[in-house]
Order: structure tokens, then C-alpha cells, then sequence
């Protein structure tokens, strides 16, 4: 972010931050990057998959849209889903960690921080972050809860995704996806969890999924493959209207 502060509930009593979804936030991205803390609400409405990072490691995303620069979860300047992925629902917000930059983040103590360039800041429209007793107003709340989730999940999705590894749960999977005859979109480099490897699995090593929840992820990765028929729905109702 290019000009972010410690958010201060006195500097910043007046500050106010702009609702609603639309281009102009930076909300139309065809995925987003999401978190294993996410997946069970998730896999309602998102397909989930997986992606090898640029230094071999994974990540998980939830699909949005098929062409480049859609959500089709955004309409009328509103979100369509009953849950919105923590990396959009952050809004101009991040986790600082003030302190020397030699000592790992683990041992600072987070702060959130703004950034005063985001579009959604504004003094003259939009919500207050503070209240008069300059308690967090639920503006500031609900973007707090998403760093929450951001920051907690982080580690423990690393570690979902080297349990899987271990197990040899992670394959590449085709998804085709077509709209009409002549609309076909396809997502390279997909990776899921293979079922018929998870089936058969040992006693030891599922049981090591299941203490460690791993298991209900794996399944909820899987099931929620099924909402590409909602997006494809999702693109023919845009389509037509």
C-alpha cells in the first residue's frame, strides 16, 4: 500500500470509509487469494482451488469470474454472496508490525494501518471508524474481523498445504467450464484434493487429518467445485440482462 499509517483513533476521529463494491475499489478480480480459516464459509458459494506460488509453495483462491477483471459476485454496486473472501473485505486496511524489521513479526504486536490513498477513504462521505467515545465504530469493525482472518490464517494455511503434501492429496485437476457453444473458459495450472487418494488414506494419516481439521477443509475444497454451476448461472443471468 502506498501511503500507510497506523490507524489512530484520534488523528483519525473523523476519517470515514466508502461502502459498497465496484470497479472503483478494486473489487473486479476474477479470484482472490483465500485462507484455510475461510474455507468452510467459503465453499458455499466459491468454488475453491490451488495454485503453486513463484517459489514452489501453494495457495488457495476462490474463483469470482471466468474472464479476466469480472466478479460476478458484484452487482448494482453490491456484493451478491453472504460471505465476502477476508483479501477484498479488508477494504483500505492491513496489519502492521512497528519495530525493528531484524525481529520476526511473531514477537511484534500487530497494528492496523491505512492507507490514506485508498479510494474508500474519505473525510467527507462514507462511515465513521470511530464513535464519539472513540470506541471502533462497526465500519472499523467488520474490516478488522477480515485482518483478523487475514493474519491468523496465514500460518496455519501453510501448514494445511504441507500436511496435504505429505499425504499426496494435492493434484492437478482440468476444470472446463463452458457457457454455450462458443464460450469456453478453462483455469491453467488448477490444483485440488484428489478424493481417491484421500479415500484411501491409513488409519494414522487420517486420523492425523482429522485432530488437526484438516479433513473437514479437504472435503469442503472438494464440495465446493459444485458453485461453478452457480457462477456459470451467474454469467448467462449478466449475459442476458
Amino acid at each position: 500500500m502506498p501511503n500507510a499509517v497506523a490507524l489512530d483513533k484520534v488523528q483519525h476521529r473523523d476519517l470515514k470509509v466508502i461502502g459498497g463494491h465496484g470497479p472503483q475499489f478494486g473489487d473486479i478480480t476474477n479470484e482472490i487469494e483465500v485462507f484455510a480459516n475461510e474455507f468452510i464459509e467459503l465453499q458455499r458459494e466459491y468454488p475453491i482451488y490451488f495454485h503453486r506460488d513463484e517459489r514452489g509453495g501453494w495457495q488457495a483462491y476462490a474463483m469470482l469470474g471466468f474472464d479476466d477483471g469480472e466478479n460476478l459476485f458484484v452487482a448494482d454496486g453490491a456484493w451478491q454472496g453472504r460471505y465476502i473472501p477476508a483479501m477484498l473485505d479488508r477494504g483500505p486496511f492491513l496489519m502492521g508490525f512497528p519495530g525493528s524489521k531484524d525481529e520476526p513479526d511473531a514477537k511484534r504486536e500487530p497494528v492496523i494501518a491505512i492507507d490514506m490513498e485508498h479510494p474508500r477513504v474519505s473525510r467527507d462521505q462514507g462511515e465513521l471508524l470511530f464513535q464519539s467515545d472513540g470506541s471502533a465504530a462497526p465500519r472499523l469493525e467488520r474490516h478488522a474481523r477480515a485482518l483478523k482472518t487475514i493474519h491468523e490464517g496465514h500460518n496455519p494455511t501453510r501448514i494445511m498445504f504441507a500436511a496435504f503434501a505429505e499425504c499426496g492429496l494435492l493434484s492437478p485437476i482440468k476444470i472446463d467450464i463452458r457457457i454455450d457453444d462458443s464460450t469456453i473458459y478453462n483455469v491453467p495450472d488448477a490444483y485440488s484434493i484428489n478424493h481417491e487418494a484421500l479415500v484411501k488414506l491409513d488409519n494414522e494419516r487420517l486420523g492425523r487429518l482429522l485432530r488437526a481439521g484438516y479433513l473437514n477443509l479437504a472435503y469442503a475444497a472438494i464440495n465446493s467445485l459444485g458453485n461453478i454451476r452457480r457462477l456459470i448461472d451467474l454469467k448467462n443471468q449478466r449475459k442476458a440482462g
